[in-house]
C-alpha cells in the first residue's frame, strides 16, 4: 500500500502525520436514506433560529435603550461592542453545540465555501442553505412577536448600507468580512493544522466566534454587518421595508464572493492542492 505523501517546501516528499478526508461527491443521493442527514438539517435550522433570535433581539434592545427621542442616554445599553459580542458569542456557542452533528455552518456563505472546497455535497449544501434561511426567518419572527412595539420602529435588525457609504464600499466590506470568517473556518478545521499543533488545545469554535466578533466591530457602522446571507435574508423578510430590500443583493453577492476567495486561497495557495496532486501523480509514475 502506498504511503500518504506531503509536498515539502524543497519539493521533497515525506510521510503525512494526518489524513485529509476524501472529497465529497457532487451529488450524493444516498444521503437521503440516512437519519444523520436529516438530523444535520434540523440542527442547522434550530441553530440559525437561535442565532437570529438572540442577536437581533440584542440589536433591537440596544436601539430601544438609546432612543434620543425618548431622552435616553446615547451611551446606554450594550453598545456596538456588546452587539459584536452577541454575534461572536452566539456563533461560538452554536458551533460548539452543532459541529459534531452538522458541522456547525449556520451561514450559507460558510456552506458555499465548504462546498467549493468539496467538503460537502451539492445536495447537502442546498438543503443546509434552505434550513438556515428558514431558521433565520423564524428567529426574526420570534423577535418581532416579543418586541412588536420596537421592532419596526428600530429597523428590525435588517442590514442596510449606512448613510454616507457607497454601494461599492458596502459590497467590499461584506466581501472582506466574509473572507475573514470563512478563512478562519478553514484554518480552524484543517486536519493538517490540527495534527501539527496538537499540543496546543485550541477549541475550533473559539477562533470562529472571535472572527465574527472582530468583523462586526469593523463593519457594523458600514452595513450593520451581514457576512451571513441567512441573517440578512431573515431580517429583510420579517422587516419587509424598502431599503432593506434595495440593498439586499449586497448581502448575498458579497458573502459568496468572499467565501469563494477564502476557499480558493486556503485550498490552492496555503494547502497547495494543485501542487500536491501533481506531486502525488509523479510519485507513482
Amino acid at each position: 500500500m502506498a504511503k500518504d505523501i506531503e509536498v515539502g517546501g524543497s519539493g521533497e516528499f515525506h510521510a503525512k502525520d494526518y489524513h485529509d478526508p476524501p472529497p465529497a461527491p457532487l451529488i450524493d443521493t444516498e444521503e437521503f436514506t440516512r437519519w444523520s442527514f436529516y438530523r444535520a438539517i434540523i440542527a442547522e435550522f434550530v441553530a440559525t433560529l437561535l442565532f437570529l433570535y438572540i442577536t437581533v433581539l440584542t440589536v433591537i434592545g440596544y436601539k430601544s435603550q438609546t432612543n434620543a427621542n425618548n431622552g435616553d442616554d446615547d451611551c446606554g445599553g450594550v453598545g456596538i461592542l456588546g452587539i459584536a459580542w452577541s454575534f461572536g458569542g452566539m456563533i461560538f456557542v452554536l458551533v460548539y453545540c452543532t459541529a459534531g452533528i452538522s458541522g456547525g455552518h449556520i451561514n450559507p456563505a460558510v456552506t458555499f465555501g465548504l462546498f467549493l472546497a468539496r467538503k460537502v455535497s451539492l445536495v447537502r449544501a442546498i438543503l443546509y442553505m434552505g434550513a438556515q434561511c428558514l431558521g433565520a426567518i423564524c428567529g426574526c419572527g420570534f423577535v418581532k412577536a416579543f418586541q412588536k412595539a420596537y421592532y419596526s420602529r428600530h429597523g428590525g435588525g435588517a442590514n442596510e448600507v449606512a448613510d454616507g457609504y457607497s454601494t461599492g464600499t458596502g459590497l467590499a466590506a461584506e466581501i472582506i468580512g466574509t473572507f475573514v470568517l470563512v478563512y478562519t473556518v478553514f484554518s480552524a478545521t484543517d486536519p493538517k493544522r490540527n495534527a501539527r499543533d496538537s499540543y496546543v488545545p485550541v477549541l475550533a469554535p473559539l477562533p470562529i466566534g472571535f472572527a465574527v466578533f472582530m468583523v462586526h466591530l469593523a463593519t457594523i457602522p458600514i452595513t450593520g454587518t451581514g457576512i451571513n446571507p441567512a441573517r440578512s435574508f431573515g431580517a429583510a423578510v420579517v422587516y419587509n421595508q424598502g431599503k432593506a430590500w434595495d440593498d439586499h443583493w449586497i448581502f448575498w453577492v458579497g458573502p459568496f464572493i468572499g467565501a469563494a476567495i477564502a476557499a480558493f486561497y486556503h485550498q490552492y495557495i496555503l494547502r497547495a492542492a494543485a501542487v500536491k496532486a501533481i506531486g502525488s501523480f509523479r510519485s507513482f509514475s
